[in-house]
């Protein structure tokens, strides 16, 4: 059955490369005029745009630190005054400052906490306000495998990443009385520029921890975010969908 959502308004953070530029491009594919966010490189994002426009979709670059709440609020204000209504957001955007917690400094703990974890809350909370008096939206959140299992070197992420699977549950457990749903995705090892620089041996060693013996792709990540926001998923809310190959069973 051909995922159709022809007239929806989109919104992905943290578009411009990896797995965003594939939600963001994936939408577009299925019918969703697409906002592409980013914080840094502009140039990415209109290229993405780019790329939907190609599709004949609507696109809009949208810079902004989803860590601050002002900038939030006027992203999320201009999507709506020059695309239409929000249908759909992804919270998307990320970073890593990797470390054990002994040699971890504060400042790249709460930077990776800011990113993600408020990141996510300020946009939802921006974009709920406007989905709950319409009576229909759809969230979705990209966690990690790492926020279910923890990582060695990464507890700043996989703090972020669990938060972000309980602030879904509970933002479903608020907003389903209204016709929003949030939801969200927990990737596990995805072939990216990031992990293509890991040594072979680890990425060897993901592969063989990994019950489909492989690597996932951006692609595969993708499709769940479309379905996802597609109305197939319409009794589907705070549930966490693992896109990786079984790695987090």
């Amino acid at each position: 059955m051909e995922l159709d959502l022809s007239g929806a308004v989109a919104l992905v953070t943290g578009a411009g490369r990896g797995i965003g530029r594939d939600i963001a491009l994936a939408l577009a594919a299925a019918g969703a005029d697409v906002a592409v966010n980013d914080f840094a490189d502009e140039a990415a994002c209109a290229a993405v745009v780019a790329e939907g426009e190609k599709m004949g979709r609507k696109g809009l670059v949208v810079m902004a630190d989803v860590g601050d709440e002002e900038q939030v609020n006027a992203m999320v204000q201009r999507v709506e005054s020059e695309l239409g209504p929000l249908s759909v957001v992804v919270n998307n955007a990320g970073i890593t400052r990797d470390n054990v917690v002994m040699m971890m400094d504060a400042a790249d703990f709460d930077a990776v906490i800011s990113t993600h974890l408020r990141g996510t809350f300020l946009v939802s909370k921006a974009a709920a306000r406007r989905m709950f008096r319409r009576r229909a939206g759809c969230i979705i959140n990209l966690s990690s495998v790492v926020g279910r299992r923890g990582n060695a070197g990464q507890a700043n992420y996989a703090a972020a990443k669990a938060g972000i699977i309980g602030l879904t549950k509970s933002l479903a457990k608020e907003l389903g009385g209204r016709g929003v749903r949030v939801n969200a995705i927990a990737p596990g090892y995805i072939d990216t520029p990031m992990t293509q620089a890991l040594p072979e041996e680890t990425r060897a060693l993901i592969v063989a921890n990994t019950p489909l013996r492989t690597i996932g792709t951006t692609a595969d990540v993708a499709a769940a975010a479309v379905f996802l926001a597609s109305p197939q998923a319409r009794f589907i809310t705070g549930v966490t969908l693992p896109v990786d190959g079984g790695l987090g069973a």
